[in-house]
């Protein structure tokens, strides 16, 4: 008997010597869904400044609030670094949070690591999150086109917002992290900033200048009164459909003197807004841990949204939801992100045979699994095409799987976008019931590219070419696009057959050009 005591308090005292492993936790808010390592109240403090902050947005650009029924998911890693693995270096190496709109949908990450500048400013880990919010924000409630100074500057404006103890917020505070590129860095010139986007810069270097110079300018339009109504101003000339370049000068004056009065600027003191009314949270914030099997899974999902399609990663992630399958037969979301880590793999490299085998698992476990039930829709059209059968029959078996997804959760823009598809890839007109699928997509996901490209289709085919045309064009001004907003502007104009030229109304981005 003492030896069973004594042997048990050995083995109390070690395993209370090891400190416990970390668990993630999901807290559940009106507009987010927020998985975080840390502990309970640090991660409610985060979604509660989240919360004040989409409130202030809100507020301020006169978007309804209420529960959002496609809620952005933002994953909180511990460091800097550990963000910058996730993204596979291909952002830059000082990346320390990212924003990322994929078929599964839109997400963030952030890291909860804070500069020891903890004096000066609003905390780096929050800077970050609100940069990137602000980027979400612009893209699903902001429906016109910005240029890509603006689309940045906007982001970096507003990522210091702070709250006072009433919840007043503070808007326009300095981003001082930028302060070493703006004072130290060579300035890019006006004219340079309005017209190219930060990937034309050479190096990282550049790239810092760019977003500094951006937020300033950003700043100057919101606040030197001398230059009140020129932003309001540019915004609605180029979404009219004015050149920007010939638009810059009448809205801004001389862009030389543009250029002097920015670079005076940044030694003047800075001013910034305190709101009268206090922000609150809306709805309540619940929090709870995972279960075992899906705290094991997050961080492979995780890595497989910010994998980019690198099939070699994806092969490694895969190996470990083999291995974590087998420890979880049972779950069926481990079944399905081993058939989406396989599929994400791309046509030359995926197993087909791999990926129905791990639906099917998934489906026998959960019959109305929402996106294993789109994966089998894929997955049916691939063996379509491997046979050779493109009857009715076929089709209607490849839509039977995604309508029981929208049937399942109806505000997921992934069930309405994929019947959508399915017409277009049977080479047939779409009927009225799959374009309104495709324009609910839209609006539960209007930051997707593809499923706002294929709108703007929609809306040409039907005749509303300035509705059309307004879409293409927040596609071309966005600073990461490779030309495909361009292309999609020719080709709409080209279906439109005259030379009427189409453009977002002033109401439409009077909101977002006022301060």
């Amino acid at each position: 008997m003492m030896r069973r005591v004594v042997a048990a308090i050995a083995l109390f005292c070690c395993c209370a010597a090891q400190p416990a492993a970390a668990r993630w936790l999901r807290a559940d808010t009106n507009n987010f869904i927020i998985y975080s390592e840390g502990d309970e109240k640090s991660l409610r403090r985060f979604a509660e400044n989240l919360q004040l902050f989409d409130a202030t947005l809100r507020h301020r650009f006169n978007v309804p609030g209420g529960f959002e029924p496609n809620r952005l998911t933002i994953y909180l890693v511990p460091r800097a670094a550990d963000v910058n693995r996730l993204s596979g270096g291909r952002l830059g190496p000082a990346t320390a949070g990212f924003y990322s709109v994929t078929t599964d949908g839109s997400f963030a990450v952030s890291n909860r690591e804070n500069d020891s500048n903890s004096g000066r400013g609003t905390p780096a880990s929050q800077q970050i999150l609100f940069h990137e919010y602000s980027h979400h924000f612009m893209k699903r409630y902001m429906p016109v086109a910005f240029p890509a100074w603006f689309i940045e500057g906007f982001a970096e404006y507003l990522s210091t917002v702070d709250f006072n103890k009433e919840g007043r917020p503070s808007v326009g505070m300095p981003v001082y992290s930028r302060a070493y590129g703006l004072i130290e860095l060579p300035k890019i010139p006006a004219e340079r900033l309005l017209f190219e986007r930060p990937t034309a810069m050479k190096d990282s270097a550049q790239q810092d200048a760019y977003y500094g110079r951006a937020w300033l300018l950003t700043h100057m339009l919101y606040s030197d009164p001398k230059r009140a109504g020129q932003l309001l101003a540019y915004m609605q000339a180029i979404n009219r459909g004015d050149d920007p370049a010939k638009a810059a000068p009448v809205a801004f004056g001389d862009l030389a003197t543009l250029d002097k009065d920015l670079n005076a600027y940044l030694n003047r003191r800075l001013s910034y807004t305190l709101f009268h009314k206090a922000m609150v949270v809306e709805g309540e914030i619940s929090i709870a841990p995972l279960s075992a099997a899906e705290d094991a899974l997050l961080p492979l999902r995780l890595e497989r949204l910010s994998s980019g399609g690198d099939h070699e990663r994806l092969a490694a992630i895969a190996a470990k939801l083999q291995k974590l399958a087998a420890v979880h037969p049972g779950d069926a979301g481990i079944w399905y992100e081993l058939a989406a880590a396989e599929w994400d793999k791309g046509d030359e490299h995926r197993s087909l045979p791999t990926t129905r085998a791990a639906v099917d698992k998934a489906l026998a476990l959960k019959t109305d699994h929402v996106r294993a039930n789109v994966l089998l829709g894929r997955l049916l059209a691939a063996e379509m095409d491997a046979k050779g059968d493109y009857s009715d029959a076929a089709w209607r078996a490849v839509r039977k799987p995604i309508a029981l997804a929208n049937r399942t959760n109806p505000d997921d823009p992934l069930p309405l976008f994929e019947f959508f598809q399915s017409y277009v890839n049977q080479g047939q007109r779409p009927p009225a019931i799959a374009l309104q699928g495709l324009a609910q997509a839209f609006s539960l996901e209007p930051e997707n590219v593809t499923i706002r490209m294929n709108h703007a289709f929609a809306l040409a085919n039907k005749g509303d070419f300035d509705g059309a045309t307004n879409l293409a064009k927040t596609i071309a001004f966005d600073p990461h696009d490779r030309g495909s907003g361009q292309n999609l502007l020719d080709q709409i104009e080209a279906m439109r057959g005259r030379g009427k030229d189409g453009g977002a109304s002033d109401a439409d981005v009077e909101a977002a050009a006022e301060d």
